[in-house]
This record gives structure tokens, sequence and C-alpha cells, in this order.
């Protein structure tokens, strides 16, 4: 379930989509080394859209990381976690801009 890039949106949720996507897509092809994500990495993506539609506090929602609503189960979660902290650092090698914004998000909560 991609996020339709055509039609640039400035809300949270779908830029938080997108990175996830982003993320998600740069594990899998630099860590587990296929050139678009596997079984594992798009049910992941999935699952994480769908916790980002549902997500309760909407556009003002704050990281995931620090959200006191741990809505993602403790598998996914610890998925999650991996996924981040291998692309994390990545990201700002492959996608400068994306990084900074992700981080700038993280820092002020926007």
């Amino acid at each position: 379930m991609p996020v339709d890039r055509k039609k640039p949106s400035r809300s949270r949720i779908d830029r938080e989509k997108r990175t996830v996507e982003y993320m998600v897509g740069l594990y899998c092809r630099k860590k587990e080394g296929y050139p678009i994500p596997c079984a594992e990495c798009a049910a992941l993506i999935r699952y994480a859209h769908d916790r980002l539609d549902r997500c309760v506090f909407g556009e003002a929602k704050t990281s995931c990381r620090r959200c006191p609503v741990h809505c993602y189960r403790p598998a996914m979660r610890e998925k999650m976690r991996r996924v981040m902290r291998f692309s994390g650092p990545r990201m700002l090698l492959y996608s400068p801009r994306r990084a900074i914004a992700h981080w700038l998000g993280e820092i002020f909560g926007r």
C-alpha cells in the first residue's frame, strides 16, 4: 500500500508513511540484499501504514518512539526498532533531506 507520491502532501501521517517505507526499503536492500522489499519487510510496511492510519492522536501525534500508547505488537515493534537502528544513520547518506526532516520531527514533535 504505497503512498501516492504524485500528489504532494504536507500531512505528518503521510510524511511518516513515506519515511517508514523508505527506511524499511533501505534496510531490506542494504542489510538483506533484496532489490525490493521482501515479504517480511513488505508486511512490516503494511503494518506500519495501518498503525499510522489508526493513530489515536492523528496529525497531533508525536514520534512513535515517544508515544504513550504502544500500538505495535511486541514482535513488530522489535522488527521496526531493528530497521530504524540500521536505516537511521544511513539515511543521512542516501536521503539527507528526508533524514533531517525525520530527525527534526523527532526533536520538535512536528
